[in-house]
């Protein structure tokens, strides 16, 4: 009888182990950077500061065109691309535009309105 109990000391001990070592990595996993309430694949407008901590995007944009999307000119605190491979220009109320690289954020002063966001499928500005 006694090495009956043990094999099921040995088992419970070895399904602990693997618990633990799930559990381990799981944590262990690199946490995702902060999107301000903008999931992938998405390019999010943020209307204040305030709106940006929330996480409560204004507008949300995630298709790649030819042409600029309109886009309502007020003056945006905080643009985010969350995409992983595409630039994002965007076109600035008074003429010109900034173009904005994959994963990475700019903020506006109240002096620029964006009025026109284009989406691209290339890499680099």
């Amino acid at each position: 009888m006694k090495p009956v109990i043990r094999k099921i000391a040995s088992f419970a001990g070895v399904a602990m182990a693997v618990v633990t070592m799930s559990m381990t990595d799981a944590s262990a996993a690199h946490p995702e950077p902060p999107t301000q309430g903008c999931p992938y694949p998405y390019v999010c407008f943020h209307v204040d500061n305030n709106a940006l901590l929330a996480g409560t995007p204004i507008s949300k944009y995630r298709d790649v065109t030819s042409g600029y999307q309109a886009v309502t000119p007020r003056p945006h605190y905080g643009v985010l691309n969350t995409r992983n491979d595409d630039v994002v220009y965007l076109r600035l109320q008074s003429g010109g535009s900034i173009c904005l690289g994959p994963n990475t954020q700019t903020v506006f002063t109240n002096s620029y309105s964006v009025n026109g966001i284009k989406i691209s499928s290339s890499s680099t500005c």
